[in-house]
């Protein structure tokens, strides 16, 4: 029994260490934003050189790079103000 209590409170001290350095919000998805938002823009300049180019394919382009764009901004903002 005495092990049991043992164990217990030391995983209860490290699950409060990690979550003491976790830093909630953004930028554990900085990757995900970075690697999505690299590859929209990627691909709107090379359909933006093809015949396949409208005004339609335009605007589907602006709304899914403008929250990643957001996304990307507020991040940067994040590690700025970490380092500072």
């Amino acid at each position: 029994m005495l092990l049991s209590s043992i164990s217990i409170v030391s995983s209860s001290a490290s699950s409060s260490a990690v979550s003491m350095i976790t830093v909630p919000g953004l930028p554990q998805y900085g990757a995900a934003v970075v690697v999505g938002l690299i590859a929209l823009l990627s691909l709107k300049v090379i359909l933006s050189a093809s015949g396949k180019w409208s005004k339609n394919l335009s605007s589907s382009f602006n709304a899914a790079i403008l929250p990643l764009l957001f996304s990307f901004v507020a991040i940067l903002y994040f590690k700025v103000t970490m380092i500072i």
